[in-house]
């Protein structure tokens, strides 16, 4: 909050060279040559309008004899063309200085299309693949409406964010052209229209603070929705069930009426901005033509002339306000991404340089340590172990003990805060996680189903099993590991079957199947099963089991179970008890101990 508070108080235009930087770091300076285009096209448009002098200087009685300053210039070297004299040789000139403008103009809205759709590939492209090598700590600690907000919403705003800015660059040079054009048609009306430019722009200044502001509340309140939205859709089924989707439901529309409500006012500042743009200008110029021929008296064509380019240079400042307005208006998205960015980099997984091979000798824990957080006390707390390769191990104790931490300490997705995890003999911060995770299989409680065919569940798209046999032979063996072949082959669809958003068209024991059926078709070296069955009434279960025995001795297998039958034939049983390891040994020595734990556990269970 702090910080939020500091950034409000800095001045929208200085800075506008942060958040060019910005952009810059994502689509280099080619950005700018929209803005060289935009030069291009008001040195067009700014010649043609000088060209109408020669022509309303001949309705004011003035010849290129008589014509003064830049004006008689003009008429002498036109004449020195040829064409001095040919109201229609002029005329077609101005035409084609205006259809190159047209050309320039085409250019710099078509390169920034371009532009556009390159930098939102850029954005969603890295966010998403930061956000794939996060820290398992650092993704614990957000909600998962932050993450959709960001990757949706604010790079979209991003991207509108960064169109106004090209725009406000294009215009600022625009205006420039016309200002300068107009300063030498007639130097007196040029000055006096500059400072009424800068004048109408700075009466904008508080207005711009306000929605800036506006925008970065905005983009606040749009994870807040995001985060309530999913919470609310993946607990439909709980909150029907019990009637309780009113509070959620109070919530959520609190936060879209704020969101609307910041939305209406940042619309409501732009109508004002698009309203005032033509009656200021219009003032403005009435204003600066009464002084020019009443007090000054200055000759009209020059006057004339100068209204049209002093008209396109305040209505471009104006415009210039329109754009800065609306990029002001999503700057809480480029802020949101770019601090995202800056996060993300801090809070990236550490990764090692060392490939590993498969599994050939073991795992080992070496006095580990862990801890989620320095204020915190040690969930693992001196932890020593040893699993061997193509091993069966189980990981048992009470609910907190240490069991999920340990794995996910197995997998390196947590480091130790002391001690070792090594893989084959080499230290896991030394490792190349892709070379280890690739040989992992992990079925946790949660089952993990995508929105997608049976076939790619299994397969997770790695081809089209109607084209390549082979695959569909591999999918169809796995689903038969994992005893779902038989439900799968007797859906109309087969394995071609729609699953529904986390697999909410199958029930629960069979979306931890199709979920155990992808891991054993990944043919993993080391297979992870925290509670795998539990889902699953007592056949499948045994059936599933004898599928896992079947396994042994062809890959390192690790279970956390609470039922303690499901593990009788586990090569080793490692006990927790509040993050410490207390027992270890075969299931029956344990069992048959009465002195031990695990005895007592057995005991409670009757087993």
């Amino acid at each position: 909050m702090a910080n939020s508070r500091r950034r409000t108080t800095v001045d929208p235009i200085r800075d506008i060279p942060r958040y060019l930087g910005i952009f810059r770091s994502f689509v280099g300076t080619r950005m700018y040559l929209v803005f060289g285009l935009g030069v291009l096209a008001a040195l067009a448009e700014g010649i043609g309008i000088v060209m109408l002098l020669p022509l309303v200087q001949s309705l004011d009685g003035l010849g290129a004899d008589a014509a003064t300053g830049f004006g008689a210039w003009l008429a002498r070297a036109l004449d020195g063309l040829g064409i001095g004299g040919s109201t229609l040789a002029i005329l077609l000139l101005i035409a084609a200085f205006f259809l190159l403008k047209g050309v320039f103009l085409f250019l710099a809205y078509g390169y920034t299309a371009y532009l556009k759709g390159r930098l939102l590939r850029e954005l969603k492209g890295r966010l998403y693949d930061a956000y794939s090598r996060m820290r398992l700590e650092h993704y614990v600690s957000r909600d998962t409406g932050h993450f959709v907000n960001v990757l949706n919403k604010q790079t979209q705003d991003f991207m509108v964010a960064f169109e106004a800015m090209i725009n406000l660059g294009k215009s600022l040079v625009m205006v420039a052209v016309y200002f300068i054009a107009a300063f030498i048609v007639a130097w007196r009306f040029g000055v006096m229209a500059i400072i009424v430019g800068v004048m109408l722009f700075a009466a904008f200044y508080k207005l711009n603070i306000y929605v800036r502001e506006l925008s970065r509340r905005n983009a606040e309140e749009a994870g807040v929705l995001s985060k309530l939205v999913i919470q609310s859709l993946h607990a439909y089924k709980y909150l029907t069930a019990t009637a309780q989707g009113a509070t959620v439901r109070k919530e959520t529309l609190s936060s879209i009426r704020r969101l609307t409500g910041q939305f209406i006012r940042m619309e409501v500042a732009k109508a004002f901005t698009k309203a005032v743009r033509e009656p200021l200008t219009v003032i403005a110029i009435l204003l600066i033509l009464m002084v020019q021929m009443i007090w000054l008296q200055q000759p009209v064509a020059p006057i004339l002339v100068s209204i049209l380019l002093f008209y396109r240079g305040l209505s471009g400042i104006l415009q210039l306000q329109h754009h800065w307005q609306s990029a002001l208006a999503k700057v809480g998205g480029v802020e949101m991404v770019h601090d995202e960015f800056r996060i993300q980099a801090q809070q990236r997984e550490p990764d090692g340089d060392e490939e590993i091979g498969p599994l050939a000798q073991g795992i080992e824990l070496r006095d580990v340590h862990f801890a989620y957080s320095d204020d915190q006390a040690d969930v693992l707390d001196g932890v020593s172990l040893v699993i061997p390769a193509q091993s069966s191990v189980a990981l048992v104790g009470e609910s907190g003990s240490g069991k999920s931490t340990l794995v996910d300490l197995l997998t390196l997705m947590l480091r130790p805060r002391r001690g070792q995890v090594l893989i084959d003999g080499t230290p896991g911060d030394t490792v190349r996680l892709s070379s280890w995770r690739t040989q992992i299989g992990f079925v946790s409680q949660e089952t993990v189903v995508f929105d997608d065919t049976i076939a790619n569940n299994i397969c997770l798209w790695q081809g089209d099993i109607k084209k390549d046999p082979f695959l569909f032979e591999r999918v169809r063996e796995a689903a038969r590991q994992a005893h779902i072949a038989h439900v799968i082959e007797s859906l109309p669809e087969g394995y071609g079957t729609l699953v529904g958003d986390r697999g909410v068209r199958l029930s629960g024991g069979q979306r931890q199947r199709l979920f155990l059926a992808r891991e054993l078709f990944k043919r993993p070296n080391l297979l992870i099963l925290d509670e795998a069955t539990s889902a699953l009434d007592s056949d499948s279960e045994q059936a599933i089991q004898r599928s896992i025995d079947a396994l042994r001795g062809k890959m390192t297998i690790i279970m956390i179970a609470h039922r303690l039958a499901t593990i009788r034939n586990v090569d080793k049983v490692f006990v927790l008890d509040k993050g410490r390891l207390v027992e270890e040994g075969s299931y029956d020595a344990l069992r048959d101990n009465n002195e031990s734990r695990f005895a007592r556990m057995v005991a409670m269970q009757r087993l």
